[in-house]
């Protein structure tokens, strides 16, 4: 079992744009003051840029390119509807919006099949929208897949019940918290979990502050040292530049690192670098228009393939 995996699915987006559905509780989003049609190419340059570091350092980015037709705006961010698992499970998850949906695509599975991956069972959470529940994959979970726990900071895309079958389905110990950022003034909930932390192999980078209840944060501390985490804590305002949306990859030799936006490496401190670099070197891309216009980052674009070979 290993927390880092070489494989990586991306989703090339044809009609990249602001989603309306998505922006009523992903406080991250902003408009643009520019046409979708430029947008569109803005996102696929940096996208491709993205996946180019990437498989320069050895990871095996598998680029599936998007359908004009169902309109999916978000289809760039595909680790909200699909998680591979290495005993061969995929979950397939409920969507908050509706036009979000739409990006769940068979053929994808079949694209990876094609390539000598083993897809042993689906486990399906989407009839949950059926209710009005929500829980939006690798977004709302975060997965220490060596220690089999999974953090969840609850929100309208992250539902406490759902959360739990999850952990039973997929054998995790679950952890469960509330994680909110200042709108308005106001203390809300954070749409997904994984823009204030990420679980790597010895390390967590987590935005501490947005727990507000002492108990809970307590909890995710003592869960993360138990298991030998060194905790580099990020601020809110470098969590508004996305410094939590990271993800651990594996590269060429077995070199694992930490994969982030150029807005996220720039807003870290010399010293958290150095923390961070201490474990693995970094990569990062600038995703300027991907952040503002669909408020995700690296680790939103990144769906990682655990699965095994056939």
């Amino acid at each position: 079992m290993k927390q880092a995996t070489n494989t990586i699915l991306m989703v090339r987006p044809v009609n990249f744009r602001m989603n309306e559905q998505t922006a009523v509780n992903n406080y991250f989003q902003e408009k643009l003051d520019m046409v979708n049609h430029d947008i569109n190419v803005k996102a696929q340059n940096e996208f491709d840029a993205f996946a180019a570091k990437l498989r320069e350092k050895g990871v095996n980015v598998v680029v599936v390119e998007d359908t004009l037709d169902p309109d999916t705006p978000d289809s760039i961010f595909p680790n909200n509807w699909v998680s591979f698992h290495e005993n061969g499970n995929v979950g397939i998850y409920p969507m908050f919006a509706e036009n979000r949906r739409n990006e769940r695509r068979e053929d994808i599975l079949e694209i990876l099949e094609e390539k000598g991956f083993l897809i042993e069972n689906i486990v399906d959470y989407t009839s949950a929208e059926a209710e009005e529940l929500f829980l939006e994959g690798t977004g709302s979970i975060i997965l220490d897949r060596v220690n089999k726990k999974a953090y969840c900071a609850l929100s309208a895309r992250a539902d406490e019940e759902l959360f739990i079958e999850f952990c039973e389905d997929f054998e995790y110990t679950p952890v469960v918290f509330t994680a909110n950022q200042t709108v308005d003034g106001k203390r809300l909930p954070i749409y997904h979990t994984n823009v204030m932390m990420c679980v790597a192999d010895d390390f967590a980078v987590i935005c501490l502050d947005t727990i507000d209840d002492k108990k809970e944060k307590k909890n995710v501390v003592e869960h993360l040292k138990q298991d030998g985490k060194e905790i580099i804590t990020i601020s809110e305002s470098q969590m508004h530049q996305f410094a939590g949306n990271m993800l651990q990859v594996q590269g060429m030799g077995g070199q694992t690192y930490l994969v982030m936006s150029s807005t996220a490496y720039h807003s870290l401190t010399a010293d958290q670098v150095k923390a961070i670099e201490k474990h693995c070197p970094i990569i990062h891309s600038s995703l300027e228009t991907i952040e503002t216009c669909g408020g995700g980052s690296a680790r939103c674009m990144m769906a990682e393939v655990f699965l095994p070979k056939s």
